[in-house]
């Protein structure tokens, strides 16, 4: 490995700063070899590589200090998190988290670490994103109705309890309102989740050619060639689909692989999910996102009491559902949660204002 030349007489910055980074290269290695354990097969295996890349990087570490080395010291706050969650969870939210810290590599900025280690740690962060991508897919149905779910229930029934309560009615019938929308919202959505999966479902399956189209082959009649037309159907010029479907009919005898029925309609089936669980998913956490602004009622608070409360309550909710999203998404956590908070409170205004406004003008 070729070393940096730049600073032939180390000074102590640059020793503590080469700590700091041989101290999170071993961790993040440590990380990977964590994630690797609770996996198995190709995901195991990249992973490992990963941890191996690391020493590497740690390796050349080792060689700037010399022995200016001194005790280990650990890894940044932000590793050693991401360390306990490797060793406890190994879900996707810690690839996801792994994504964000490859991402946040100093060595593209620092003359001692080598052009080469800058650009692993690119390459890192689009093998750590790749593998986030596996998982993200799996959940991709029923966490994006689990999200949208209580996110909406959130917003919707504080905007409808603050506009009640803003008109001025009475406490139990701010509180019934509450619970009347939790029910009405909760069973809205699970219905309307299950129609719009169910039917996406149903569209791709229309989508997928028929597998009996099989048994047609060995009956086709090769002067006419009807296969060309499928594959030009399907996109291909009018030479390439001639072309292979004179391959396809030259090899029936040996056939039984040929994608004449599409192989990769089952992913699509997977990553929009299924119809029960996204119906379950959106039930489920509408109603518990749409109780958290009427638990202040429940328990006898009134006025502007309750008011602040339910949408401090929200807040905290949408700051943690935002910070999810943003996780999951490789984005930053925080920017995505205040995004989820303005957005709720902008409606939950609103709708208050409204409630004021016809509160006056109906007294």
């Amino acid at each position: 490995m070729t070393l940096s030349t730049s600073s032939p007489v180390p000074g102590a910055a640059d020793i503590r700063r080469w700590r700091r980074y041989l101290a999170d290269e071993r961790a993040e290695a440590s990380v990977y070899r964590d994630l690797a354990g609770r996996r198995s097969g190709e995901e195991r295996d990249i992973l490992l590589a990963l941890a191996d890349a690391e020493g590497r990087h740690e390796q050349h570490w080792l060689e700037l200090l010399g022995d200016d080395v001194g005790r280990p010291l650990r890894g940044d706050l932000r590793t050693r998190v991401l360390g306990f969650l490797a060793r406890r969870f190994g879900s996707v939210f810690v690839l996801a988290l792994a994504q964000r810290a490859e991402a946040r590599s100093p060595y593209a900025r620092d003359s001692d670490a080598t052009p080469q280690m800058a650009a692993d740690e690119q390459i890192h962060e689009e093998v750590v994103r790749a593998l986030a991508a596996r998982g993200r897919q799996r959940l991709s149905g029923t966490f994006r109705a689990a999200v949208f779910g209580a996110n909406d229930g959130l917003v919707s029934n504080l905007a409808l309890v603050l506009g009640i309560s803003a008109s001025g009615v009475a406490n139990h019938v701010v509180l019934l309102t509450g619970i009347s929308g939790l029910l009405a919202g909760a069973l809205s959505m699970g219905a309307g989740e299950y129609v719009s999966v169910r039917s996406q479902r149903e569209l791709l399956e229309a989508s997928t050619p028929n597998p009996e189209t099989r048994s047609a082959l060995p009956n086709l009649d090769v002067d006419a060639n009807e296969l060309t037309l499928v594959y030009r159907a399907r996109g291909m010029s009018p030479d390439e689909a001639t072309a292979h479907a004179q391959e396809v009919l030259s090899g029936i005898a040996t056939y039984s692989t040929e994608p004449v029925v599409g192989e990769d309609a089952v992913d699509e089936h997977e990553s929009v999910g299924k119809g029960w669980n996204a119906a379950l998913s959106s039930f489920c956490f509408f109603a518990s996102g749409a109780l958290i602004p009427v638990l202040p009622y429940l328990f006898g608070l009134q006025g502007t009491t309750a008011v602040i409360v339910a949408a401090a309550l929200v807040g905290i909710v949408l700051l943690g559902t935002g910070a999810v999203v943003g996780l999951l998404s490789g984005a930053s956590p925080l920017k995505r949660a205040l995004r989820q908070l303005a957005i709720g409170y902008g409606a939950a205004a609103a709708t208050y204002l409204l409630g004021l406004l016809f509160g006056t003008t109906l007294g």
